[in-house]
């Protein structure tokens, strides 16, 4: 589930190569569709032919992309959770109107027009999917990742979110309770994370800093600072 962009849609060329070299060696004894139906595939194929023709750069494509997946939009999530952990009262606004709080940081739009905050506490972790397509809140994090959208995150989670949660590297005891939420396009979801211990001292900013875009889906935890105790 940590793959990345490029190595999914590689990935993805290779097995539609496949498929269609297969359909291709037997059209004559079986109907075979000669273009994969996933959409994934279908992307790749049309970039491929957008950067064959010239109109698009790679590079950029993937920088671009980049940008948004993990910088952009993860930030402003970031900022919103640094300024829950150091005031009280807009963390109380935000786990009663999320969408409202959110909007007083400037941050809403078509994707962001419903999200409700679920706070992660020493009982209770929550974690984020969409069972039905890929719902999630564009201003606060940006582009999905690959994996929010697959099939096997999208149903594995609601089954099984223990077992995913550990594959994504988060260990949690039994005592803790593990809650699912199922976004949809009426709300959206953001997880609120437990503040690290030894940040007492550090600033928004810095706090800010510390926040991944993994740990507001949920199936991450916020780290303490390297180097011990926030200064």
């Amino acid at each position: 589930m940590s793959t990345t962009r490029r190595g999914f849609l590689t990935a993805a060329g290779v097995v539609g190569a496949h498929d269609m070299a297969h359909a291709e060696k037997h059209k004559h004894d079986h109907d075979h569709q000669a273009l994969p139906s996933d959409l994934t595939l279908r992307v790749k194929a049309l970039e491929s032919l957008l950067v064959e023709k010239g109109l698009v750069d790679r590079a950029a494509l993937d920088a671009l992309v980049d940008t948004y997946e993990h910088k952009v939009g993860p930030r402003n999530g970031a900022r919103v959770v640094a300024r829950a952990w150091t005031d009280p009262a807009f963390k109380k606004r935000l786990l009663a109107n999320g969408t409202a709080a959110i909007a007083e940081l400037g941050y809403s739009g078509e994707q962001g027009a419903d999200i409700r905050v679920v706070e992660n506490t020493p009982q209770i972790h929550n974690v984020i999917v969409c069972t039905l397509c890929s719902c999630y809140p564009w201003p606060l994090l940006g582009l999905p990742p690959v994996w929010y959208k697959s099939a096997p995150y999208r149903s594995r989670t609601v089954i099984d979110p223990r077992g995913v949660l550990r594959e994504f590297g988060v260990q949690l005891s039994d005592e803790v309770e593990v809650r699912v939420w199922d976004s949809t396009a009426e709300e959206r979801y953001l997880v609120l994370p437990q503040r690290p211990e030894g940040t007492e001292k550090l600033t928004e900013e810095a706090l800010a800093a510390l926040v991944t875009r993994d740990a507001m889906i949920g199936v991450a935890k916020v780290a303490r600072p390297q180097g011990g105790r926030g200064a």
